[in-house]
């Protein structure tokens, strides 16, 4: 096969790059990170599970056949592939509204999501998309991330105080709930909570390469079986894990209820574009790899896709799972394979153990889950320094709380973008003095520089800043100027048109000038100067 060949191959299998190049010692590395990954996954897994209104064993799912499709087909050499906790939350959210959580209709709506939701990311990455992600600013994940951390919160909060009733459409009215049933609260359900977290801290304090969450519920189930031996009270506990075996599926493709859950949908895919695309590229600044956003869009549709088919809910990149995934040593997404092969083989060795979890044990964990989601540094640091970015920071929680969840990601990017736009429509018109036209006491002239392109979105205030200089002769300086579309150039036409004033346009780029000439009708090329000080020189010198 020639080179072009292999390359085009390489692009559609990007595994046939970086597996050949796989050896003894990089295969040792990547087994034992897997390791470390599969022993971490096992309790998020489950507690994720819990979240997304799911079985415990689906959680489980999803962090096997996602992990080895995103692994073979993504870019990253470091990021794993599972369920998430912002993402559960948003399935929960979006399928809750349908169908009573854990019911085999939820079930089948959450292959439905997922397997939409994938066809999405696919589309995007075939379609070359990978830069769409920065249409989403940093402002509203942080947001988004602090208001999933306190839905968990409050969601979790009735387990640890051992009360019974449903959950509410929004963390608002749940927490609204727990006010009312708050007089039934068990005194061993929080207890076991309690000790679970602080376990929990101890050990991530004591040993911050410990697999802080698993020793935590090992803790848990010798408090429950404790409590149950002394205090004679029941500890509510997770309950029979189902089948470990991993069984086909087939997700219900009726127009009805995808037309429903479309809102859910874009939201789960661009959400979890995101968190894959933030988290690989922190990552790779470490590793010095080079990313291809729009291959890690492909990874991240297919693994999917596909797990909609073998019964796993959505999916994207694990902060906590990837980052111990480099600093344990992996080499290659080799590891990731590994990882999800061996959490196959605990779960069919000592998958029956996890019935003895106490709710209340795992409730805490996803306490801490939550508190490690809020990037209170950040949040600080945005504050202090850009008050627009701190309003959508702030509409964006607040929004995540009072609305569903999947809402508050279309106000935090409309917010962004009416910001963005207000901005861009109203550019600068900065107005430059010169040590020529001051020694030659010249005054009918002006040099004002345009910081912003030239849209339609700008045209008006542009026109009227132009309108209210008042000299008879201008020079615009237009290297701040990256494009010019039709009004705009309609609008320059007209302005020297109806001004009276002489017009030289200065230091303009190649793009901007080119859409001048060719679409104006008054300005030709000898209104165009390279540089200014020859320009001021002619000037003068008439």
């Amino acid at each position: 096969m020639s080179m072009k060949g292999k390359a085009s191959l390489r692009s559609y299998l990007p595994f046939l790059a970086w597996l050949p190049q796989s050896n003894r010692e990089s295969i040792t590395a990547d087994f034992w990170a897997g390791l470390t990954g599969a022993i971490i996954v096992l309790p998020q897994g489950i507690a994720y599970a819990m979240i997304a209104g799911l079985p415990p064993q689906y959680g489980l799912y999803t962090a096997i056949i996602p992990a080895i499709v995103a692994a073979l087909f993504g870019s990253s050499h470091h990021l794993i592939s599972g369920p998430t906790a912002a993402l559960s939350v948003i399935v929960f959210t979006t399928i809750s509204q349908f169908a009573l959580p854990g019911s085999p209709l939820y079930i089948q709506l959450c292959l439905t999501l997922t397997f939409c939701a994938g066809l999405v990311q696919l589309l995007f990455g075939l379609l070359r998309f990978g830069a769409l992600v920065n249409f989403v600013s940093h402002s509203v994940v942080l947001g988004f991330t602090a208001g999933a951390a306190l839905v968990i919160a409050i969601s979790q909060l009735k387990h640890v105080l051992g009360l019974q009733y449903e959950s509410a459409d929004t963390a608002w009215e749940s927490l609204k709930q727990l006010l009312v049933y708050i007089e039934g609260w068990q005194p061993h359900e929080l207890i076991i909570g309690a000790i679970t977290v602080t376990t929990c801290v101890v050990v991530k304090m004591a040993s911050p390469k410990a697999p802080n969450m698993l020793i935590a519920m090992l803790f848990a189930m010798l408090c429950a079986y404790l409590g149950g031996v002394f205090w004679q009270q029941e500890v509510a506990l997770v309950g029979e894990v189902g089948s470990v075996a991993l069984s086909l599926s087939s997700p219900n493709l009726g127009l009805h209820h995808i037309e429903a859950m479309l809102p859910g949908i874009i939201a789960v895919a661009m959400l979890g574009l995101v968190e894959a695309i933030s988290i690989s590229r922190s990552v790779a600044l470490k590793s010095r790899q080079r990313l291809d956003s729009n291959q890690e869009f492909i990874g991240q549709g297919l693994s999917n896709v596909a797990g909609a088919f073998f019964n796993c809910y959505m999916s994207s990149g694990s902060f906590t799972r990837s980052g111990v995934n480099y600093t344990s040593g992996a080499r290659s997404p080799l590891a990731a394979v590994f990882a999800a092969v061996l959490l196959f083989l605990i779960m069919t060795f000592w998958g029956e153990y996890a019935a003895y979890i106490p709710v209340a044990g795992m409730a805490g964990l996803l306490l801490i889950v939550a508190w490690n989601l809020i990037d209170f540094h950040h949040i600080a640091e945005l504050f202090r320094q850009d008050s627009k970015e701190a309003l959508v920071l702030s509409a964006t929680f607040i929004s995540a709380l009072m609305l569903h969840l999947e809402l508050s990601i279309y106000v935090g990017i409309l917010l962004s973008l009416f910001f963005y736009l207000r901005k861009t429509s109203k550019p600068g018109v900065e107005h430059i003095e010169h040590s020529m036209l001051e020694e030659s006491g010249e005054i009918e002239t002006q040099v004002v520089r345009v910081n912003g392109s030239i849209f339609y979105g700008c045209v008006q205030h542009l026109h009227q800043e132009l309108e209210s200089l008042d000299a008879k002769r201008l020079i615009i300086l237009g290297r701040g100027i990256n494009f010019i579309d039709h009004l705009g150039v309609q609008m320059l036409d007209d302005f020297i048109a109806s001004s009276n004033k002489e017009i030289h346009f200065c230091r303009f780029k190649h793009g901007p000038k080119s859409a001048l000439l060719k679409s104006s009708h008054h300005i030709r090329p000898e209104h165009f100067s390279d540089r200014l000080t020859p320009l001021l020189d002619s000037i003068v010198k008439r």
